[in-house]
């Protein structure tokens, strides 16, 4: 069976460079695609689900940004199982705190290179790896600006109020971009920070063959 998955805004493949799945399943890893001005989300998963063959049995895995993605589509195109890592599977989900930024419009006029800076301080906030520290850094300065502001729109407007039935949802309990308390997970993984992909890999890649393992 074929595995879609979604990195997170500013990131591709290497994100899920240690991750593993049972040999049953095929990776497949999908690029963002240009936005349109102003896209919903919605509007969005609709153009991105055609990426996806629409003769594919498949499952959908998505980080972060691209597990709200990830939601939108299996709304569109019913995977087999959805799988989100620290992410959140509804919008009020959304922390407090993006919302108020989102309602003063500070998204629209915070300059993207100070965007992009405080990702790097967020997800670098508590011990991590060399390695993993270059991989936030270089990630951040990579990332298209334009893709930067429309996320951010896209995710101060999005309207899913419901987590979809068979979401399967992967966080981290010191997860400082998406903290634990505004979500509801199915699987917590102790001390996991936001981009726990990496530096927790071996415990997220024994939940996900523990899920896919199951008829």
């Amino acid at each position: 069976m074929k595995a879609y998955f979604i990195s997170g805004l500013g990131a591709d493949k290497t994100a899920f460079k240690r991750i593993k799945l049972p040999e049953a399943y095929e990776p497949i890893y999908l690029d963002w695609i240009t936005p349109e001005k102003d896209e919903s989300l919605c509007n969005y998963a609709r153009r991105f689900s055609s990426l996806i063959k629409n003769d594919d049995a498949f499952i959908l895995i998505g980080l972060s940004f691209g597990g709200m993605l990830a939601c939108e589509i299996a709304r569109l195109r019913r995977p087999m199982k959805t799988i989100i890592i620290s992410s959140i599977a509804a919008s009020n989900e959304l922390p407090w705190y993006f919302k108020r930024a989102g309602s003063m419009g500070l998204h629209k006029t915070v300059p993207i290179n100070l965007l992009k800076a405080g990702t790097i301080l967020k997800n670098l906030m508590g011990p991590a790896s060399k390695e993993d520290k270059a991989i936030i850094i270089n990630y951040a300065k990579l990332a298209d600006p334009i893709l930067v502001r429309w996320s951010l729109h896209a995710m101060l407007n999005w309207h899913q109020p419901e987590r979809l039935p068979g979401i399967v949802h992967l966080h981290g309990s010191n997860d400082r971009t998406l903290p634990l308390k505004y979500t509801r997970p199915d699987y917590v993984i102790k001390n996991g920070g936001h981009l726990m992909v990496f530096n927790k890999a071996d415990e997220v890649n024994k939940i996900l063959n523990e899920v896919l393992s199951v008829n």
